[in-house]
């Protein structure tokens, strides 16, 4: 009698399912996942390998950096609205609209560069940074007592390594205070 190779399997992978079926309904022990991640289980554990001196806070050093994001985002959501109400509203044309959403849309990529850089730019060394892309033209700053040009060159080829054209790259350095 010839059996099917499909047959074998399919009836090896039934007989396995109602294994382990069998298993878990008649097994007494099963982990309750709600109390796994309760308060008290939380505050019983002690995360072992972690130093609690050597963390460090993940927020920027710099408050004046914040303040410029938080204005730089405050007015860039500020324009975001009035491009989504133009592209909603009926009173304009279909080109205008159209002008009103490839606007939002550089002005999404334009936040997303900034980002890619300022994170860039943090991970060569630096403990915050803030990049503004205006046009053709880069503003970058950076926290950092140690001023020298070799540092304002690596800045400088991070900075021109993401743009395809050529970009006029300013470079200043904060000190912490």
């Amino acid at each position: 009698m010839k059996v099917k190779k499909r047959t074998v399997w399919f009836l090896t992978v039934v007989s396995l399912a109602a294994v382990i079926s069998v298993f878990y309904i008649f097994e007494d022990n099963t982990p309750n996942i709600l109390t796994i991640f309760s308060d008290e289980t939380i505050d019983e554990t002690d995360i072992l390998g972690v130093n609690q001196n050597l963390t460090q806070p993940v927020n920027s050093e710099s408050d004046l950096f914040q303040e410029v994001r938080l204005e730089l985002a405050n007015k860039r959501s500020q324009q975001k609205e009035q491009l989504t109400q133009k592209i909603a509203a009926d009173e304009f044309t279909a080109e205008e609209k159209n002008e009103a959403f490839n606007e939002m849309d550089e002005l999404i990529k334009l936040e997303s560069s900034e980002a890619m850089l300022e994170m860039l730019i943090k991970s060569i060394g630096y403990s915050d940074a803030l990049v503004r892309i205006e046009g053709d033209k880069v503003a970058v700053r950076v926290m950092s007592d140690e001023v020298s040009e070799k540092l304002a060159d690596e800045i400088l080829y991070v900075v021109r390594s993401e743009f395809k054209d050529y970009v006029n790259v300013s470079v200043e350095f904060e000190p912490f205070n």
